[in-house]
């Protein structure tokens, strides 16, 4: 009775192992198996007149699948490059990796930022001097800090789905002209990433060229700032115009932007700028996966250029706080049906700088916030070579 016993405990003992093995192995049955697709990362840039180059160091790239409540992160890139991104426009974007994940829905992403350079030459011929930096238009270079926070990378909250056996693209769109901050009463210029993940199965592309107005032979125009701009009738003044993409026009005058489809009854405003040119506008409607060609012809300013200057104070202020600075301005899209008002300049600036920036005559509106401070707007009139004062002050929100 022993000898029968111990053979059925070795029988169901064995009989567990091979479950255990098989179960390990995915071999239970096609219910408990997991299928896996390949997600491909890239990165982008929606870019900035203000610098020669922006430099910026991505050591990885991370996500988090839906229903992982231990916190666990995967990487499914580690490019440890120093990327220049005022030259991923236009449509040049760099890989950052390619990986194959559990078919699924990731809820979030976060971008590591490097520490230290690669072994690569900037714009200036000579090595990288930090891992992430500027190039002002005197040649002047200038570390960015980053702020303590961001010790365990750049979450970036975007839902997106792995299908088996096929490929999801994203492109990592890293904001340059809304993440640099100028620097305050710190002296230190910041990095406050700010990035959007796009998916190019669901975005449209605008290109086109732009030129000086009234040229022939056509005057191509280099460096002009080229923005999609989604315009809000009510709310915050803040929110009352958004610019969701912007790039620079190449060599040729040529720009291109992947823009999502717009909802039922919504459009963009894109706006061409350049600095001793007035601003043009064109109002556009896009569908899923369309292609749509937008020329401009930018008039030249025939008057001295004015500025506005002032200082920057926000009250109460968290360590590292700056606030965001848009100069407006009323102009005619000729698809409108109105006088539309858009973004001319953009920019953010630390707790206690100054800024000074050079304008056409004109009427503009200044629109200035920060988180938790209440939005701040002033009517600033620019003359012809003259200086307007505007200092800002922020105060926090009830």
């Amino acid at each position: 009775m022993i000898m029968s016993f111990m053979k059925g405990l070795h029988r169901f003992l064995f009989c567990l192992l091979i479950g255990i093995v098989l179960s390990a192995c995915g071999g239970g049955g096609d219910g408990d198996s997991v299928g896996q697709g390949t997600l491909s990362t890239s990165l982008t840039d929606t870019s900035t007149d203000e610098y020669q180059a922006i430099y910026v160091t991505i050591d990885g790239v991370e996500v988090h699948k839906s229903g992982n409540g231990n916190g666990q992160w995967e990487t499914v890139a580690t490019p440890e490059k120093t990327y220049n991104l005022l030259e991923l426009v236009n449509g040049v974007r760099e890989t950052l990796g390619v990986a194959n994940l559990d078919a699924g829905h990731y809820t979030q992403m976060r971008l590591i930022i490097g520490k230290n350079p690669d072994q690569g030459l900037n714009i200036l011929s000579t090595q990288h001097p930090f891992a992430n930096y500027f190039i002002d238009q005197n040649n002047e270079v200038k570390e960015l800090k980053i702020p303590s926070g961001m010790n365990t990378g750049v979450k970036v909250v975007n839902g997106f789905n792995i299908n088996e056996n096929q490929t999801t693209e994203l492109l990592l769109d890293f904001n340059a002209m809304h993440s640099v901050v100028k620097a305050g009463s710190s002296g230190k210029y910041l990095l406050k990433p700010t990035v959007k993940v796009v998916d190019t199965a669901d975005y449209a592309i605008v290109s086109g060229v732009v030129a000086e107005d009234g040229t022939d032979p056509q005057v191509l125009l280099e460096g002009t700032l080229v923005t999609a701009q989604l315009p809000v009738t009510s709310g915050d003044p803040k929110d009352q115009v958004v610019i969701d993409a912007g790039t620079l026009s190449d060599e040729n005058g040529a720009y291109s932007l992947f823009l999502a489809p717009n909802e039922p009854g919504d459009s963009y405003n894109l706006v061409a700028s350049l600095s001793g040119y007035h601003p043009v506008c064109s109002t556009l409607t896009l569908g899923a996966d369309s292609v749509t060609e937008v020329n401009f012809d930018l008039p030249v300013v025939t008057t001295s250029l004015g500025t506005v200057l002032g200082e920057v104070r926000i009250n109460n202020t968290a360590v590292d706080q700056f606030a965001t600075i848009e100069f407006r301005q009323e102009v005619s899209c000729p698809t409108a049906s109105e006088i539309e008002t858009v973004t001319v300049r953009s920019f953010n600036i630390a707790d206690g700088g100054n800024y000074s920036i050079e304008l056409p005559e004109g009427s503009y509106q200044l629109v200035a916030w920060s988180y938790g401070m209440l939005t701040v707007a002033y009517d600033i009139s620019v003359t012809a070579g003259g200086d307007t004062t505007q200092h800002i002050t922020l105060d926090p929100a009830p």
